[in-house]
């Protein structure tokens, strides 16, 4: 089960709250990913433009400049969770305005760049990095699996 919460502060964004509950559903049962066992997750998706991205990257990551998708992950495994109840993986924020532009320059839908950079964010979440080429690679090849579950052929990215 996935509880999402979504904040939709823009209003050119394509995709509803149901289908994007029905995605993170399809990705959270997906094989391969690392989990902890809940018996279920909860992640929070803001959907903004590129001046709020520009104020939290730079408030986050200090790099004063819009990006696409910025991720902020809630699991410590360190830390057990309590039995029963539902796993906060945590936050991902998409500007809208950055996924516009990306999918114009890559010839596809705001849809798709959109849940492009939702699968990317989502693996952020569980952990995944790409501090180098393998890792990117490695991180691109799962989005584009994900992608597949839902039906988004990776070749139209």
């Amino acid at each position: 089960m996935i509880e999402l919460t979504v904040q939709n502060l823009h209003a050119s964004q394509p995709i509803t709250e149901q289908q994007w509950e029905q995605y993170f559903a399809t990705w959270i049962e997906q094989p391969g990913l690392s989990l902890p066992s809940a018996p279920g997750y909860e992640i929070a998706l803001r959907l903004t433009d590129d001046q709020e991205i520009q104020q939290l990257n730079s408030q986050y990551r200090q790099q004063d400049r819009a990006t696409d998708v910025l991720a902020f992950a809630s699991i410590d495994e360190s830390i057990p969770y309590p039995a029963g109840e539902a796993v906060y993986l945590g936050d991902i924020i998409i500007s809208v305005d950055t996924a516009q532009r990306q999918a114009i320059e890559q010839n596809h839908s705001l849809s798709i760049e959109l849940l492009w950079l939702a699968s990317h964010g989502f693996l952020h979440l569980l952990g995944w990095d790409h501090p180098d080429d393998l890792t990117l690679a490695e991180m691109l090849a799962c989005q584009g699996r994900l992608l597949g579950t839902i039906g988004v052929a990776t070749a139209t990215i």
